[in-house]
């Protein structure tokens, strides 16, 4: 603190009322978790302004609620313009405040039966399907929709369910949502009700009763970058600065190996194996693959970890550039990185996600000559169907299955 504030006049402001004693505190957990000197200062001076507020409106740390900071920040609003961490400033406010046990965790709303439903079946889906949490509440959360469709916040009663019921919801919902997310709401609902008939709650099949929605095998393209993109992508990274440094790390994994975008996030300090020149990739449905390091990808990796990553405890690879300095929350950090590298290299892609590294990789072996179970091994396919849609884009073997144009046709 008194690094920051050397006034001596300012340190003692900035303890006054009731939010005082914590301050020190709160500015210790700001260190720790990598905010530079001019956000501490910032969101110190809000804490203060905020602790004499309270004091002024007799509201006692005990008594601090969520609400007392919405109105706070509506009150200040009308004198000074937000920022866009004030919110965020307060919010941890009540976290260390409720570490602290000054506070105690606002009690929630009764459940409903359709959320105590939902919640025994997000634990079967843990427990004896050993589904990933991602999964388990993306099908909790149709079965959670489903429900309130049907039974609204009232008794539930599961045998009262009709085949109509379960046809009229998939219908009504699917005309709102994208088709990869129709099939998956109605994956959601099939286990659902499959689990309401193995728990006797129903004793019919209502599973048979979900309407199927088309999906062509094959139907479409990969969609990967032009040659030679993917390469302007890597090379628009300025390597100069951490973030630089992290981010050409990030595309080089992506580029050639083909990881997906949780799986980067996913990726920790002991999944290297420098030794033996391996990386652990932690795969979709809680599957472990080992994969040689490139060695331009190791070297990537560690200039980065040595060069550019922010201290902090957490285990990820990869961490936030910006406080708090935290590891990733998930893919769509990925995401954001791919679409900064293809603008900085001009590329205009229809698709701007992470998935587009992994079939360029798989287009770019298969043009320099290998075979599709090649490619399925290193992109980790549990089925080789899923990489025969690489065929599509052999063009000189296709081209040799291709009949001649009819002569009369010219």
């Amino acid at each position: 603190m008194k690094t920051i504030f050397k006034n001596p006049r300012i340190f003692q402001r900035m303890h006054d009322g009731p939010l005082g004693p914590y301050v020190e505190s709160y500015a210790a957990e700001m260190r720790e978790q990598g905010y530079c000197a001019g956000a501490m200062e910032s969101q110190i001076r809000l804490v203060a302004d905020f602790s004499r507020w309270m004091m002024k409106t007799q509201i006692s740390p005990q008594e601090l609620t969520a609400q007392c900071c919405k109105t706070y920040l509506r009150c200040r609003a009308r004198f000074l313009r937000p920022k866009r961490d004030d919110r965020a400033a307060l919010n941890r406010l009540l976290s260390l405040l409720l570490r602290q046990r000054i506070i105690v965790e606002p009690s929630l709303p009764a459940a409903t039966p359709a959320n105590e439903v939902q919640t025994e079946f997000g634990r079967y889906l843990c427990r004896e399907r050993g589904l990933v949490s991602t999964t388990v509440n993306c099908y909790g959360s149709f079965a959670g929709k489903f429900l309130a469709d049907r039974f609204g916040t009232g008794p539930l009663n599961l045998s009262l369910l009709h085949p109509t019921d379960v046809t009229g919801f998939v219908r009504r919902h699917a005309a709102s949502i994208k088709s990869k997310r129709v099939q998956l709401m109605t994956t959601a609902l099939r286990s659902f009700l499959s689990w309401a008939r193995y728990r006797g709650d129903v004793s019919i099949d209502l599973a048979a009763c979900v309407p199927s929605v088309a999906n062509w095998s094959l139907s479409t393209l990969p969609r990967a970058l032009p040659r030679g993109q993917s390469e302007r992508v890597l090379t628009s990274c300025n390597r100069k600065t951490a973030v630089g440094r992290r981010d050409y790390a990030i595309l080089l994994l992506l580029a050639r190996l083909g990881l997906r975008a949780s799986e980067v996030v996913r990726l920790t300090l002991g999944d290297l194996d420098w030794q033996a020149g391996l990386i652990t990739v932690r795969g979709k449905g809680g599957r472990h693959c080992k994969l040689p390091l490139p060695r331009d990808v190791g070297e990537a990796i560690a200039d980065y970890l040595r060069n550019a990553r922010p201290p902090a405890p957490h285990r990820n690879v990869f961490l936030r550039g910006r406080a708090p300095i935290t590891g990733f929350h998930g893919s769509q950090a990925i995401a954001y990185v791919v679409r900064q590298g293809l603008a900085r290299a001009g590329i205009d892609s229809l698709r701007k996600g992470a998935h587009q590294f992994r079939h360029t990789l798989a287009s770019e072996m298969l043009r320099q000559g290998a075979s599709l179970p090649e490619i399925g091994e290193l992109l980790r396919h549990r089925r080789p169907q899923t990489t025969t849609i690489y065929a599509k884009v052999d063009l000189a073997s296709l081209r040799a299955l291709a009949l001649p144009w009819p002569e009369s046709a010219r």
